[in-house]
């Protein structure tokens, strides 16, 4: 049997820094729910297909098979067979990924490939309703959360080290709209499983929350 662990939460909680790390100290698989949308996403465009088609979207969904495989240490991307690593990072294709994620076909069908995956695989999932819909019968499940204004001072942080310009009252006030949105959307919305682990980060490094999850999953 496959080992499973599932790691949800709100937006700007460091859900895939932690995930990286748990799954690579216990031998796991990572898997970028993103990349895997960003598939689908050039899968439509390769198909051309526009953003506003959903019909041709939810039709042209079903005969995608989208896979990710670890090679040398690295993530790779696998598309019908082919490699897409470095093709879904194009801008045109994370636009096209914001549109149809929200096809409800779409979502569907990214949860079937992504069970079919963790049915083979050990994994480390994280997202927004992994332990709820995608991997309800996980092994360890973690919500993973921390104050807005923290999540918003690592945002500011990240940024300014960049050179970007920001507010940080304006990061916390988007990341405090993302949640309600994450939370009241009708597909798949962002809560906690009622079995999951509450993990709050806000007065924790990165290494401290990758080895208090790590401690829990081999707790269980």
């Amino acid at each position: 049997m496959s080992k499973k662990i599932a790691i949800d939460g709100p937006a700007g909680a460091g859900k895939s820094t932690i995930a990286k790390i748990v799954a690579k100290e216990l031998g796991f698989i990572y898997v970028d729910t993103g990349a895997m949308y960003r598939a689908m996403a050039l899968y439509m465009i390769n198909n051309g297909i526009d953003a506003s088609e959903s019909e041709k979207i939810s039709a042209t969904c079903q005969t995608a098979d989208i896979t990710i495989r670890h090679e040398n240490g690295a993530q790779r991307v696998f598309l019908n067979g082919e490699d897409v690593t470095e093709a879904v990072r194009r801008e045109e294709v994370g636009k096209m990924a914001s549109a149809s994620s929200v096809n409800g076909d779409v979502r569907k069908k990214l949860v079937e490939l992504q069970q079919k995956l963790s049915a083979t695989t050990d994994v480390v999932m994280d997202g927004r309703d992994i332990g709820t819909v995608v991997l309800p019968d996980a092994d360890l499940k973690v919500f993973l959360t921390a104050s807005s204004k923290i999540r918003a001072e690592r945002r500011f942080k990240e940024l300014t080290e960049k050179g970007v310009e920001c507010d940080i009252n304006v990061i916390e006030k988007d990341i405090i709209d993302r949640d309600y949105q994450d939370s009241h959307r009708e597909i798949s919305p962002l809560k906690q499983a009622d079995d999951a682990v509450l993990v709050d980060s806000s007065d924790m490094t990165i290494e401290e929350v990758a080895q208090k999850i790590i401690k829990l999953y081999e707790e269980k």
